[in-house]
């Protein structure tokens, strides 16, 4: 007699509040100094789903206070056991993952099945890399008479955005830890909720009390504390060039460390020899991703100008099979936005393309049909972009996607690198030879060839205005390394 089964329950928006009423320092969760605090919103209902608090300079300073203790004892610690402290992090993250996922799917908006896959594989991953980039580090090599040694670079504040909330944590924290650094952690208060799952599974393990610290708060209050504290040795911050410009500004005070992974604006360059079809299709995707809110999405697509046409033809015909809708709904592929001010900035960016002139092939600023509720935008493709124009040049962080034409390869590479930004990219070609040296040309820090998949244990980070310093596997490692010479 066959026995029935009930199939899992599916994540819905109906949960009870998250109030997070403490700060994790000091290897306890304290009380904040303030009594202030930040609500986070569901991005497709638009209602509050918890509160965090509002931390101040004064919590910055006692989480300093704890993290040099921390990495007096943590920094002695051998770095392969530093990085079996990792994996054992991130063993206990996936085993959370359908509930980062779904705390993620509400916060940022992105279909809750590439949120398991991406929003809570990824950090499961970045920790569980460690295993491997501690060991392709030369922690001790002879040089001449003397000892190269390479050392913690000390306490680390770790500033992160909103849109990859627990990635961008865990993509600082795992190799700041396994450097033999201590860290304190603000993530972005538009989306801090899985950074207190983090803090709980660190609280579960038997690290030294101070390695880590949870400081949650906004710019201004608590960023700025950190950029400038002459008890932090280094910060590492993930966000808008903006904003990445006054942490550098504020750090200088103290001539920090700085690393930073800034906005991009990059370009996906479909040679004439390339499939178009294909090439268009897996372009919409890398930019679509994550509602857009990428900083590596592939948001211009360079075209050749006689088959200009032919692009706007498929890119038309997939934008018809993309359902915008509910995160937590089956066959959803474009979410909500994470926020109201995002929606608003991105359906400017609309505008400003139609009123630049800019040729609209599909999509526009109003609400997609049926949802006035939600951070919602239509997924949106222009033609006919202009390298001067607005839509061309500054970061939209949403599902708009610029198909710009060009007279020859030369033209391409030049439009390619005619941005401040230099973050990604893409190259597509019959012959991956010819690619790669297409892509040698372009000035960004990566480029996927015919649509290769991202490597999350490759160098990660940008030339020009996308920043300086590079993050994941072994690259990421050695952001966080002093060198020091012992003459013999």
């Amino acid at each position: 007699m066959a026995v029935e089964t009930q199939a899992p329950p599916q994540p819905t928006h109906d949960r009870e509040p998250i109030a997070r009423d403490r700060l994790y320092i000091g290897g306890e969760w304290v009380e904040p100094h303030g009594s202030g605090t930040f609500e986070v919103h569901d991005s497709t209902t638009e209602q509050s789903i918890g509160t965090v608090p509002a931390g101040d300079a004064d919590d910055v300073d006692r989480a300093v206070t704890a993290a040099r203790a921390g990495f007096e004892a943590w920094s002695q610690v051998p770095p392969h056991l530093r990085a079996e402290a990792c994996i054992g992090i991130g063993a206990k993250l996936a085993e959370r993952a359908e509930e980062i996922a779904e705390l993620v799917a509400r916060e940022v908006g992105m279909p809750v099945h590439l949120s398991l896959s991406i929003q809570a594989g990824l950090p499961a991953m970045d920790f569980s890399s460690m295993q491997m980039a501690v060991e392709e580090i030369a922690w001790e090599e002879d040089v001449g008479n003397s000892l190269v040694v390479r050392e913690p670079v000390g306490v680390v504040g770790c500033i992160t955005p909103w849109n990859y909330p627990l990635h961008q944590v865990a993509a600082k924290v795992a190799p700041a830890l396994t450097a033999g650094c201590a860290v304190i952690v603000k993530p972005s208060e538009v989306t801090p909720l899985t950074a207190f799952i983090l803090a709980e599974v660190i609280d579960e393990l038997p690290l030294p009390p101070g390695v880590f610290n949870l400081v949650t708060g906004d710019g201004p209050s608590v960023g700025e504390a950190m950029a400038g504290h002459d008890g932090i040795d280094m910060i590492s911050f993930t966000g808008s060039t903006r904003a990445g410009r006054r942490v550098g500004e504020v750090a200088a005070g103290t001539v920090k460390r700085v690393a930073l992974e800034l906005g991009g604006k990059s370009p996906n360059v479909i040679l004439d020899d390339a499939d178009l079809q294909a090439a268009v299709i897996d372009g919409i995707g890398k930019c679509y991703l994550n509602s857009g809110q990428t900083c590596s999405a592939l948001t211009r697509m360079l075209v050749p100008r006689e088959k200009m046409e032919a692009a706007e033809q498929v890119a038309a015909a997939v934008l018809e099979h993309v359902k915008v809708g509910d995160p937590f709904e089956p066959g959803t592929t474009l979410g909500p936005l994470a926020s109201e001010a995002q929606r608003e900035r991105v359906r400017g960016y609309i505008r400003k393309g139609q009123e630049e002139g800019a040729k609209l092939v599909a999509g526009g600023d109003d609400p997609p049909e049926g949802l006035d509720t939600g951070y919602f935008v239509r997924p949106t493709v222009f033609s006919d972009v202009r390298p001067d124009m607005t839509i061309a040049q500054e970061e939209i962080f949403g599902p708009v996607l610029a198909i710009m034409p060009y007279d020859d390869e030369d033209d391409a590479v030049r439009i390619a690198n005619d941005t401040i930004y230099g973050l990604a990219g893409g190259v597509w070609s019959s012959d991956p030879e010819h690619a790669k040296r297409v892509a040698r040309r372009i000035r960004t820090g990566q480029v996927e060839i015919n649509g290769a998949t991202f490597n999350p244990t490759a160098p990660f980070g940008g030339y020009k205005q996308s920043g300086h310093g590079r993050e994941l596997g072994k690259f990421g490692l050695e952001e966080f390394l002093e060198v020091k010479s012992l003459q013999l």
